[in-house]
């Protein structure tokens, strides 16, 4: 499969790289030259040239490419790229040739709004959009309740996937197999899909592999009520996240609001704190600002005497979302030093993400990484769910698989699929009539057509895997 990536910075190198990692046939194309240089040490074609130029469409090999994804920073060279890619796609092979598939990286929220209604298609033909803004507030609400959290990586319908480090404290697995382990811990040994140590590759454990103080492991579990158990286990300690949580958010921005929205329906309430007295008043008159449960402030975030003023040590989290990183940590940290227990942030350098846990704040999201995995699910359009690699653990990969008519163990026992040593199921997805039901995935459970299994697995082994599955 070809793939050609407009935009070679984070997001689309990246990209780059993980479908390399998956043996994809990459090109990535750039017209600065500051960032064909840096791609150059990635083994894909890199190509110096302008996105909405039909010429560099044809030296990338447009006529054999599957997939073109636009990765820049401008949501109109992205739109007009994608349009450009598609009809010099048709014209190289005659309308003859197998469909290109166009994927849309946007930021303008009334671009994205048109996305979901659908009319966003109907006048530029792009086929999928990324917006990776509601992906991140997602994993910051679930990575909030703890900072002994690297990630959490929500897989849909109460499933996620948490990253963690075993402490010295962790005696009930630590220097014990997962096998012995299973039988010491009263319960069900969580079920560990990913592991990392140190200088070593990440990969897939066994039964045999033994679990050391300092290995990070990733973890599949299911509900947030199950997360403190799952910190106990591995040495940590926990503390109780509250119900119905008082918020405070720095920055009335889109980000902000939508991460008030999200606080509002879970029963919470929001103190926003905007600087610009513009955007206060804007928001001020929006719907939003008629809930009774949300207060708007204008002001300095870091002022303190304000932020003393509003009692933002009643707080029980404070969440950062300026449009500035650096502001957004300073205004954070603050937060903590006046008496905030928990403090999240949503930042585009993944660099700053590993200092700021460091630093002190409770959790921090990379939405850039977001948009990367965001991406390789739409590569993998068939597949029915999401597409993660593990933020600490980058040599293991999670896919959604579908159970259909041409499986063969459909009916079987998960223990008799005869699946692959390479690759460990993490949770089974069955629809009812409630919805998707997320299933741990015991090895007497009946595989049954329709489900869909989500499968940890090094990327390189993913085309393997989508071949038994049919896909």
């Amino acid at each position: 499969m070809r793939i050609i990536i407009g935009g070679a910075g984070r997001v689309g190198t990246e990209l780059a790289q993980a479908l390399r990692n998956e043996s994809k046939d990459v090109v990535l194309m750039d017209h600065d030259a500051r960032a064909v240089k840096s791609a150059q040490g990635l083994d894909v074609l890199v190509i110096q040239g302008d996105v909405t130029h039909r010429s560099k469409f044809i030296e990338a090999g447009i006529e054999d490419a599957q997939v073109y994804i636009a990765a820049t920073q401008s949501d109109e060279r992205n739109l007009l790229s994608c349009a450009l890619a598609k009809h010099a796609h048709a014209r190289a092979t005659n309308g003859s040739g197998s469909k290109l598939t166009t994927i849309c990286r946007l930021h303008d929220p009334k671009l994205v709004a048109e996305s979901l209604n659908g009319d966003l298609k109907e006048w530029t033909t792009v086929d999928f959009v990324i917006n990776p803004i509601d992906g991140a507030i997602d994993r910051l609400m679930s990575g909030l309740r703890s900072s002994s959290f690297e990630q959490v990586i929500p897989f849909g319908s109460e499933a996620f996937i948490l990253e963690l480090d075993v402490t010295a404290d962790a005696g009930d697995v630590t220097f014990s197999t997962l096998r012995e382990s299973a039988k010491r811990i009263e319960g069900e040994l969580p079920l560990i899909v990913g592991l990392k140590r140190q200088s070593e590759p990440g990969r897939i454990p066994n039964e045999d592999e033994k679990i050391l103080p300092h290995d990070r492991v990733a973890v599949a579990t299911t509900g947030e009520a199950s997360f403190s158990r799952i910190l106990r286990i591995f040495g940590h300690e926990v503390v109780d996240f509250p119900v119905a949580p008082r918020v405070a958010i720095f920055g009335a921005g889109k980000v902000g609001i939508r991460i008030a929205e999200k606080i509002l329906e879970m029963g919470g309430s929001v103190t926003i704190v905007e600087r610009d007295l513009q955007k206060a008043n804007s928001l001020a008159g929006t719907n939003i600002a008629s809930n009774s449960s949300l207060e708007i402030i204008h002001g300095d975030h870091l002022d303190k005497g304000l932020l003393s003023e509003i009692e933002i040590s009643s707080h029980d989290i404070a969440i950062a979302a300026l449009d500035n990183d650096n502001e957004s940590i300073a205004a954070a940290l603050l937060a903590s030093d006046l008496g905030v227990e928990r403090t999240g942030l949503i930042l585009t350098s993944a660099d700053l993400v590993n200092v700021v846990r460091r630093m002190g704040i409770t959790f921090a999201v990379d939405k850039n990484r977001i948009a990367v995995d965001g991406m390789l699910a739409k590569v993998h359009t068939e597949l029915p769910g999401p597409y993660a690699v593990l933020s600490s653990i980058s040599d293991v990969v999670g896919i959604c698989l579908p159970v259909g008519e041409k499986v063969k163990f459909v009916g079987k026992a998960l223990a008799d699929c005869d699946l692959p040593e390479w690759c460990k199921v993490a949770f089974i997805q069955r629809k009812t009539a409630n919805g998707l039901e997320t299933l741990r995935p015991s090895p007497s459970k009946t595989i049954q057509l329709g489900d869909r299994m989500t499968i940890f697995l090094p990327p390189d082994r993913v085309s393997d895997l989508e071949k038994r599955f049919k896909v």
